[in-house]
């Protein structure tokens, strides 16, 4: 017996049904979740295929079925099918407009050196939405668990985690239960601490458990984050312009991390971290992380491409830069990005102009 189309429909109801309500699911509700029309007692006959198959059992007489550890390795793998077929026919979508934010980007911090006389860089949007999709914990034996993790953009990671204690498969069904209820759907920023503090009191004594699926998580979707971080600077020369940074020790140090970005990608991720999206934030002096900048300012700036794609726009200047100027450059460039990428075409020289100077800056 295999499971054909209409197997398939009323398995992934079921499954659905079950994460949202840790109910046992019926015939009765599976007809209404479907659009096969058909009658209560097909239904039941349907389920009784799938028990038999191993993919639904009954807890209780005269109750409804659940999923067993077969049915949901069935619904991860053929998430992951079907989330590799929507990345693939993203990306072959996605390749000249990738191609032309480079470009633009490229043009963008350019511009943004040569109107202020300062240092820029811009971090190339990466995907700050990351939800996850499906956690499974899975008995390899009575003291040792699989746990796997589904986030968005088809990124699945496989944990082992060793208990201290047997755990039976219907504490596993419970916790996958809880799990799965309480954080599909979020991303790492809606995992509070009141949010782990109560499913770890629900796990009760299985609360290491919880703690090692959500450093799961967390290293997925950072691990994630990280590597797609490019860092674009332009204008390192604009720093000679200025005595009180021109000191060719303090020069160095600063042209090197510019040229370096693995201290930049640190300071980006830090102020993604504590950084109001909406809001200009501005580092003085020794409110600079970097030691390489304690005699600059830095004011940053988050720019939004839709869809959770996010960046960090910077300019580091000395302290006496003009604020004014570049607080209006950083919304132009933010608003401009959102003309280019949200609102339709547009040419992001056609909103930023060159100053006078003819000085275009330096790209690194």
């Amino acid at each position: 017996m295999e499971l054909d189309s209409r197997k398939t429909i009323i398995l992934n109801a079921i499954i659905r049904t079950y994460l949202d309500t840790g109910e046992p699911v019926g015939s009765r509700t599976i007809s209404r979740y479907t659009d096969l029309n058909l009658s209560s007692a097909t239904i039941r006959n349907e389920m009784s295929d799938l028990e038999e198959m191993g993919y639904i059992t009954q807890p209780h007489t005269s109750a409804g079925r659940i999923p067993t550890d077969k049915a949901y390795r069935f619904y991860v793998d053929r998430l992951v099918q079907e989330k590799t077929e929507q990345v693939t026919a993203m990306n072959s979508l996605m390749i000249a407009r990738t191609g032309r934010l480079e470009e633009i980007l490229k043009r963008v911090v350019k511009l943004l050196a040569s109107n202020t006389n300062y240092t820029a860089m811009l971090s190339a949007p990466t995907y700050k939405g990351n939800k996850v999709k499906f956690i499974q914990l899975s008995r390899l034996t009575p003291r040792q668990l699989l746990n796997v993790v589904v986030i968005d953009g088809n990124i699945v990671k496989n944990h082992i985690i060793d208990l201290n204690e047997d755990i039976t498969e219907e504490q596993v069904l419970k916790l996958n239960l809880l799990l799965n209820t309480r954080f599909n759907g979020l991303t790492l920023g809606d995992i509070n601490l009141g949010l782990i503090s109560n499913v770890k009191e629900e796990a009760g004594i299985h609360s290491q458990i919880v703690s090692e699926v959500l450093d799961t998580i967390a290293e997925v979707i950072r691990a994630e984050t990280d590597e797609n971080m490019q860092i674009y600077t332009s204008g390192a020369n604009n720093i000679f312009r200025y005595p009180e940074l021109a000191d060719h020790d303090k020069a160095s140090r600063l042209i090197s991390t510019l040229e370096e970005k693995s201290e930049l990608q640190d300071f980006v991720k830090a102020q993604e971290q504590v950084g109001d999206e909406s809001e200009i934030q501005v580092y003085i002096g020794e409110e600079n992380r970097m030691e390489q900048m304690k005699d600059c300012s830095v004011v940053t700036a988050s720019y939004d491409l839709g869809d959770g794609l996010q960046g960090t726009i910077g300019i580091i200047g000395p302290k006496r830069m003009d604020y004014e100027k570049v607080m209006d450059s950083l919304k132009t460039v933010k608003a401009t990005l959102n003309v280019v990428f949200g609102n339709g075409p547009g040419d992001p020289e056609h909103e930023i102009h060159e100053n006078d100077s003819g000085d275009s800056g330096t790209e690194e």
